[in-house]
């Protein structure tokens, strides 16, 4: 979240697309009904079900799943063709003065630098045009016709309501409503947020979703406001902090980069991190990513990391490619993969494809699933008929079942979609022989450093050299691994005038005091002050809020710094006023930034100075074009999803689904046709259970027993389906079974001059567990990953649909 929970009473407009707060996100929800019962604010939906948040809402509008980005774009061109944008914020505070350099182009759906055999973008033609003193040429005025704002214009102008209508199936005055809401908050006086979730993540084109939104809420002036912000919503009370920590593919603690192959030495890492200003008196956090990054070295190994050997930096792997979730089981099902721990886990209901999981899951030697539950995937190797039909006697995989602990039976924190860090204690005691998962890690490691320092081996040196200088190296406790997130100083730190700022072995205070020399460490700079020198902060539970704008400042902590709003100097205007006194948060009182939040800026810099608000970025601006980061281009486009029910691009007939998304070539098989597979099909999670855990648990399973189909009336006349019948749904891939549940929730939409039918399946259910069997829900769904971030396309892809012959319950 670039806001939070509790900022979302602020809103005058609640935006929400891609999710279902008040199923999927209840306790958070309760902000919504606080702002629409407080302010009068707003609510709309937009979603392939008329589903609980739609049922909240004070406007709904359906949409053909897979087709967000056509809907998003009808908004900006609608913002743009009508002036309806925050003028002086996107002057500003954007990069739509910026001007690109000569040879971009878009035609026919691609970018210029398209290379077809290797499905990439050469995005050296994306960049701004320099001037002789190396920074970026901008013009204020916005006429420049190669400025992005008028780029922008160009490319989006396509997205008529009428094109939105043909292509998202929206009706066109459900689609200018949504439309006009937003517009009516681009003036400083009024704040829409948008809250969204896996809807929008989960497709060829995800990243894309999610940043033409940001794009919405930039032309509106939405950023970095109360009661605005483009909002993630977690699935999971601590997935903020497991991505936090370095989960993701190619990234360490604290979104630092996992060094390349092509990065042979520290420097040639960093330098090309370092830090180039692209406009006069810009500033950064990145200019820090030096001291960010040997700093996390110092944590990892300690004393032994020094200047003479690039401070460890030779024992850290470095990547030949990214090896997320679709590519980690495509290598395992080509037999290159020995074993497989699956930590909090259970790939075979969270992998695309499953019956490409199973397979691959039957080449390992050995497979270790660390869970406090059975799951599906640690007895994959098991016939259960139907829903999981593999031959026993042919897999020789060898399963590991080591129980561990709940989050309720140790302590630690979490850090929620409000980045906010927040600790738990221990409240119950362990079961049986579980034990918590960093005593399992730790026995495993120091097992395994024994055997290294016995025998040797290949890649003994990064073993042997990690510190793990813990009090108890077999039980680590959660107040040591916070310690060790935050940091301390190694000696005693000093100012420029030799004053000791802080002692040696001393908590650091912030992320500011971290140094590139070795005299610090810390493995987490993102988290750096939440356990400083006065002790953890995440414990702290005041709840008390002196603005009233829902900051609770003294609640836990934030990252950054304790920032509850991200981008906070975007909430004045150029000269540090308030846009306005409704929405008044950080302001210049003549000396400083102040207000009821950290501000996201050096808090001295006057501004006379123009320091840009967004200091992540190197223009100091927010990006409405993207240099170089996408890898799908500077601009979101409409692509099919990679099955749709359309015989082509309604926009761009040539380029069917995402040109880059990422499919191995011997998954190109397994997709299927409109022709026998015309129904769009999509996933979600259901609120009587918690993803796959309580499926395992009595009580869920007598409040929601059994997976189930929703589909339209009209789908179950065409299809002779009754409520309450058992049907079959399947795909290219796989197929499932469940009872139909007939309802007015899912409507036929009309796209491009045919009528497209959908249907719900609920993945909460799998073949281990208290409720009824059921096939895994990835039996059904495509092995193909975003082009960004490899996600898989969960939420849209094609079935077809009959009933079983039978009673009917």
């Amino acid at each position: 979240m670039t806001n939070s929970w509790t900022d979302i009473k602020n809103a005058d407009v609640v935006w929400i697309m891609g999710g279902n707060a008040a199923e999927a996100h209840p306790c958070g929800f309760k902000w919504v009904t606080e702002a629409k019962a407080e302010r009068g604010a707003k609510l709309m939906v937009v979603d392939p079900r008329f589903n609980r948040s739609a049922a909240m809402a004070d406007h709904y509008a359906p949409i053909r799943a897979g087709s967000d980005i056509a809907f998003l774009s009808g908004v900006v061109n609608y913002l743009l063709s009508n002036d309806k944008i925050h003028k002086e914020y996107v002057r500003n505070y954007t990069n739509a003065a910026f001007v690109v350099q000569e040879g971009y182009g878009f035609d026919e759906g691609l970018f210029t630098g398209y290379n077809e055999s290797k499905r990439t973008y050469d995005r050296s033609t994306w960049d701004y045009e320099f001037s002789a003193d190396g920074f970026a040429v901008r013009d204020m005025t916005l006429e420049h016709p190669r400025c992005v704002y008028q780029l922008m214009k160009k490319h989006f102008e396509r997205y008529t309501p009428e094109l939105v209508e043909r292509v998202s199936g929206t009706p066109k005055d459900k689609f200018l409503k949504v439309a006009e809401w937003v517009a009516s908050t681009a003036n400083g006086e009024r704040a829409m947020t948008i809250m969204y979730a896996l809807g929008w993540t989960q497709h060829s084109h995800g990243a894309q979703n999610i940043r033409t939104a940001a794009m919405i809420q930039l032309l509106c002036g939405n950023i970095g406001i109360p009661g605005g912000g483009v909002n993630a919503l977690r699935g999971h009370s601590n997935v903020q902090g497991i991505t936090d920590v370095g989960t993701l593919t190619a990234a360490i603690p604290g979104y630092l980069a996992l060094p390349a192959e092509s990065e042979p030495t520290l420097e040639s890492h960093l330098g090309k991190r370092t830090f180039k200003p692209l406009l006069p008196n810009q500033t950064s956090y990145w200019q820090n990513y030096r001291k960010f990054y040997v700093s996390f070295l110092k944590s990892y190994f300690g004393a032994k990391a020094t200047p003479e050997n690039e401070f460890g930096y030779q024992w850290m792997p470095k990547l030949d490619t990214p090896y997320d979730a679709l590519r980690m089981f495509d290598v395992m099902h080509q037999g290159k993969t020995t074993g497989l721990l699956c930590q909090g886990f259970n790939p075979l209901m969270s992998i695309a494809y499953s019956g490409k999981t199973v397979a691959a899951l039957s080449k390992l030697k050995f497979l270790v699933s660390m869970d406090p539950i059975e799951t599906d995937t640690a007895r994959f190797w098991e016939n259960h008929g139907e829903y999981n039909n593999v031959d026993t006697a042919k897999i020789q995989t060898e399963v590991f079942m080591l129980p561990v602990t709940t989050f309720a039976e140790e302590d630690g924190s979490f850090t929620n979609s409000s980045r906010c860090i927040q600790w738990k204690w221990q409240a119950a005691d362990a079961y049986f022989e579980a034990r918590k998962d960093i005593e399992i890690l730790s026995d495993l490691f120091t097992r395994i450093r024994k055997l290294y320092e016995k025998d040797g081996g290949k890649g003994k040196d990064p073993l042997l050299a990690v510190d793990w200088s813990y009090k108890d190296p077999m039980h680590p406790s959660a107040d040591e691994l916070l310690k060790e997130l935050n940091g301390k100083a190694l000696v005693d730190l000093k100012d420029a005038d030799g004053k000791v700022v802080r002692a040696a072995g001393q908590q650091l205070a912030s992320f500011g005091e971290m140094r590139d020399d070795g005299s610090t460490d810390g493995s987490m700079w993102i988290y750096t002050g939440v356990y400083g020198p006065t002790g953890n902060l995440a414990q702290r539970r005041e709840n008390t809020d002196p603005s009233g704008l829902g900051v609770f400042p003294t609640w836990g902590f934030a990252w950054p710094a304790n920032r509850r709003i991200q981008y906070n100097r975007a909430s004045a205007d150029p000269q540090g006023k308030p846009w306005s006194d409704k929405k008044k948060y950080m302001y210049w009182d003549g000396q400083r930034w102040t207000g009821p939040d950290v501000p996201d800026y050096v808090p001295t810099i006057p501004p006379e100075r123009a320091t840009g608000p967004f200091i992540m970025n190197q223009e100091g601006v927010s990006r409405l074009w993207v240099r170089g980061l996408m890898a799908d281009g500077p601009f979101p486009a409409h692509y099919e999803s990679f099955e749709s029910p359309l015989a082509a691009n309604p926009i761009f007939p040539k380029i069917r689904g995402n040109p880059v998304a990422r499919v191995f070539n011997n998954d190109m098989e397994i997709f299927g046709s409109a022709k026998d597979f015309p129904i769009v099909a999509t996933t979600y999670r259901l609120v009587e259970h918690f993803h796959y855990w309580t499926k395992s648990v009595h009580a869920n399973a007598v409040i929601q027993p059994e997976f189930f189909v929703e589909i339209s009336e009209e789908l179950a006349k065409e299809k002779g389906i009754k409520p309450g019948q058992l049907v079959r749904v399947w795909s290219n891939r796989g197929q499932v079974k469940g009872k139909a549940v007939v309802t007015k929730r899912m409507i036929p939409l009309k796209v491009d001059g045919k009528i497209v039918h959908q249907v719900g399946l609920p993945l909460n259910f799998g073949f281990i567990g208290e409720t009824k069997k059921a096939s895994p829900i990835n039996s059904l769904t495509p092995p193909v990953g975003d082009a960004n971030s490899q996600t898989p396309e969960f939420k849209s892809f094609l079935v077809n649909i009959e009933p079983v012959p039978g009673p009917v319950a």
